[in-house]
């Protein structure tokens, strides 16, 4: 596809779509970005900067069109103790740095570790990020006048109901529009935008952090812009594995990933905070009809607009609007077949499932919750395939030579069974272990074939590996030892 078709396709397709989609999430993103900023302990400006910068820098040098990048939670919570401890330039030198950062894993190829991430894990993860995106909005219902739960109410009618009538118009939209319209004819008394606290009203200034150029300033800020480059990069792959489900199109995460880090890198010379991409203003978008870049730009490129020229009339957007569309998200959002699923898929799906929700929600930390659901899944993988693994003899009719024959994989979950296996006490002159079935892929696994040939010998029995394959072999020649001097007292230690 020439540069010619793909930009059409990613910016020109779908015009009228992504405009009124990128209006939508342009101010769903204001109180979320006013509330990071809060999180991190810094003036709302700076979640405010931050996400026009991040959302229009990532429509281009992103890899997945339609997706949403800003200031984020995941992001804002890694930043408390450098704010509290060091000030607002530290954190903007940190946000440079965790840019730099993951430019340099993207261009390693960091996308590449998706593979790695089970559907269930997937699965948790959007299951927690629905249930912590409506934990976010009980701030805006509990303790509420009956008056919010009424428009919260009106709101999600609209949501759900005006489709049936046009869906020209994003209903969301639709939803702002009238209850901001309601409140300023009837007085209602909500909560507003600008209860949240004070809008920005100047530009944004390119200037260097104001901290020392010093090693010293590198090791304070370097433990934080690593977190904070991990998190936004798995926040954002994970994000675009899900638009790529719901759009059925393909991104790439590598692209995607140095899009990210030079969208930090600009943004913390701007005075904004790191971000990465957010699956709740990502479903938005989508649902509102977003498909390509242009979406995306349009989302930072309004919010920038309606900060600088329209703040006073952004202002008196009434709470409940936005919370109604959050909560629409929240429900979209979550998997509820997976509810379903839980009786007929296998019992360890089911519980890499529950533990990378249980994870997130109980701890707030997506990274951790994805960790743990990630190591899960690898135990119980390697646990099935060493399920697989046998060894089975047969004795000379002699009585002198024995052949083993393992079937499997030689690994460390199943080296204990391979060894368990073999009799080195029988009164046998020779043994011949038949691999040619089996596979040897790690450290313990050549461990496992070195203790067993040095046992036998020890016992005075001749030892032969037999039907090796090629990469068996090539691992064996580098790591094997058994055929080294000395191989007997430090792998047996005798």
């Amino acid at each position: 596809m020439t540069f010619l078709e793909t930009f059409r396709r990613d910016w020109l397709s779908n015009i009228r779509g992504d405009v009124l989609a990128g209006i939508v999430v342009a101010l769903a993103l204001i109180p979320e970005a006013i509330g990071f900023s809060a999180i991190a302990g810094v003036d709302p400006k700076v979640g405010l900067y931050a996400s026009f910068c991040i959302a229009m820098i990532i429509s281009v040098t992103g890899g997945r069109p339609a997706m949403i990048s800003a200031a984020t939670a995941a992001t804002a919570v890694l930043m408390v103790t450098l704010v509290r401890d060091h000030g607002l330039q530290y954190l903007l030198a940190a946000t440079i740095l965790a840019g730099v950062i993951q430019v340099g894993a993207g261009l390693a190829r960091i996308g590449y570790v998706m593979r790695f991430v089970s559907r269930s894990v997937l699965t948790g993860f959007v299951n927690a990020l629905a249930i912590l995106i409506f934990m976010a909005q009980l701030p805006e219902l509990v303790g509420m006048p009956w008056q919010t739960y009424a428009m919260i109410g009106l709101g999600l009618a609209i949501i759900y109901l005006f489709p049936r009538v046009t869906k020209a118009v994003p209903s969301p939209l639709v939803c702002i529009i009238v209850l901001t319209i309601l409140t300023m004819i009837i007085k209602v008394d909500v909560r507003t935008v600008a209860d949240l606290g004070e809008l920005p009203s100047t530009l944004p200034v390119f200037l260097l952090p104001n901290v020392p150029f010093t090693f010293e300033t590198l090791m304070i800020i370097l433990p934080y812009s690593i977190g904070v480059a991990a998190v936004g990069l798995l926040e954002s792959l994970l994000t675009a594995s899900i638009v790529d489900q719901m759009t059925d199109t393909k991104s790439d995460k590598n692209r995607e990933a140095v899009g990210q880090g030079i969208a930090n890198f600009i943004t913390g010379f701007l005075g904004g905070m790191a971000g990465c991409a957010m699956i709740g203003q990502s479903v938005i978008n989508v649902r509102s009809g977003g498909r390509g870049r242009l979406s995306t730009f349009t989302a930072g490129a309004v919010l920038f607009f309606l900060l600088m020229v329209l703040g006073d009339w952004v202002g008196i957007i009434p709470m409940p609007a936005l919370v109604a569309i959050m909560i629409m998200v929240s429900i979209g959002t979550f998997n509820w077949s997976s509810l379903n699923d839980l009786r007929k898929h296998p019992r360890r799906s089911s519980l890499v499932m529950l533990a990378t929700v249980i994870v997130v929600v109980g701890t707030h930390n997506l990274a951790l919750g994805v960790g743990v659901g990630v190591l899960l899944s690898g135990i119980f993988f390697a646990w099935k395939v060493a399920q697989f693994f046998r060894v089975t003899s047969a004795l000379s009719a002699d009585g002198r030579e024995r052949d083993y024959f393992v079937e499997g994989q030689v690994f460390f979950a199943s080296s204990e069974t391979f060894l368990n296996a073999l009799d080195f006490k029988e009164p046998i002159e020779r043994v011949r272990i038949d691999v040619s079935k089996a596979h040897i892929w790690d450290l313990t696994g050549v461990g496992a074939i070195d203790t067993a040939v040095l046992k036998f010998r020890r016992e005075g029995v001749s030892v032969e590996l037999v039907g090796m394959n090629e990469a068996s072999a090539t691992i064996m020649d580098k790591l094997a030892v058994h055929d080294q001097p000395g191989a007997l007292e430090r792998v047996l230690g005798h």
